[in-house]
């Protein structure tokens, strides 16, 4: 019996609004620019995959995505999608890097092989659908009585996890002073950083936090510095979890060797998707260490396949799947819910469980190689 082939790859550029702007440390967006691909195969499965490249953490747009995408389509057209190995390593060998467009690509990929499988992708993945999976919702950095008054909203809207961005160190602890006065004590809040602090201010900064009852502290420092945040580690009264120094497996090993972190932030769009995710799994599992799996600005459709990588490893324990609550339109059909609370659920159907409609996708600047 021949193997499965593919047959044709379409890209489709996917602009969507923020009903309103989404501030970090490292800048403002007020709109997703994300890059839709749709993977067809020879036995009439269709994989569907998503990407929202992060310029400023994955060197990435959507007009480079969309450039490089030619070049991973046209060298994964005819293989093998069942081959996830053979996949990932002909990515690689095409160009360096470009981590957000190869998850796209990694993306439907495995929405193929599950569908092939007749498994839902957590199933195929090795997991089961055992936990419960509650997002936080994120307080963007900007003004400390707003960021109060905003993280008092999201409490009173039901959900049950605040993150708040920070990252200036002048104003942070005043920031959180606010938002903890303004939510009370009992409902938890984690915080990011997105490298806005020196070695000296993640180190006092952290300290001055202690008293409130912060659950994790995202990247305090520049990614480039990871050697010192062992340092910072050892001296911090709240743990620190890995995001922009832990791309992939080579990163997270050795992360996990310097004893750098408490726990680490998985992201698709860093580790070119759910193949070299799997590695960084295997490697916290061995260092004893729990994950959080989270995103960018993807829609529904790529945290769906993030949803379901959550469901593969016991170690996985944190969830940030908030991003597709503050679009202005949803254009996927299928994939996650959201309860009221941040509660999420997930299809169960074979595959990823989750597509792009046909009529949203029509309106977008597309390629088609086949």
């Amino acid at each position: 019996m021949n193997p499965m082939k593919i047959t044709q790859i379409e890209v489709y550029k996917s602009p969507i609004k923020l009903k309103a702007p989404f501030v970090t440390a490292l800048g403002p967006h007020t709109c997703a620019g994300n890059v839709v691909v749709v993977i067809r195969t020879n036995e009439g499965i269709t994989g569907f995959g998503e990407c929202s490249p992060f310029m400023a953490i994955n060197g990435e747009s959507m007009d480079t995505c969309f450039v490089v995408a030619k070049y991973l389509a046209n060298v994964l057209k005819d293989k093998n999608p069942l081959d996830m190995e053979a996949c990932s390593r002909a990515m690689d060998a095409v160009i360096y890097g470009n981590a957000s467009i190869k998850s796209a690509f990694d993306m439907a990929l495995y929405d193929i092989a599950a569908q092939q499988a007749n498994l839902p992708l957590f199933a195929f993945l090795g997991g089961s659908n055992n936990k419960k999976i509650t997002t936080d919702y994120t307080v963007s950095i900007g003004d400390p009585q707003k960021m109060a008054a905003d993280a008092l909203a999201i409490k009173n809207r039901g959900f049950r996890l605040i993150k708040v961005k920070l990252g200036e160190a002048a104003k942070d602890v005043e920031r959180i002073r606010l938002i903890r006065e303004a939510v009370g004590e009992t409902i938890p809040i984690r915080i990011d950083a997105n490298q806005g602090w020196s070695k000296a201010e993640a180190i006092e900064t952290l300290k001055a936090l202690a008293p409130y009852q912060i659950q994790y502290c995202e990247e305090p420092i520049p990614r480039w510095n990871f050697m010192a945040l062992p340092e910072v580690r050892q001296q911090s009264p709240i743990p620190i979890m890995a995001d922009e120094s832990c791309c992939d497996h080579h990163d997270a090993k050795r992360l996990t060797d310097l004893a750098a972190c408490d726990y680490i932030n998985i992201k698709l769009g860093k580790s070119s998707g759910i193949f070299k995710a799997l590695k960084i799994i295997e490697v916290a599992e061995q260092a004893g260490l729990q994950l959080q799996v989270g995103g960018f600005l993807e829609s529904r459709l790529g945290f769906t396949a993030s949803a379901h990588l959550a469901l593969a490893s016991d170690n996985i324990v944190y969830f940030d799947f908030d991003t597709p609550l503050m679009f202005v339109e949803d254009p996927v059909a299928g994939g996650i819910r959201y309860d009221s609370t941040g509660g999420v659920t997930l299809p169960d159907q074979p595959g990823l469980g989750a597509t792009v409609d046909a009529q949203y996708l029509q309106r977008l600047e597309k390629m088609i190689i086949s």
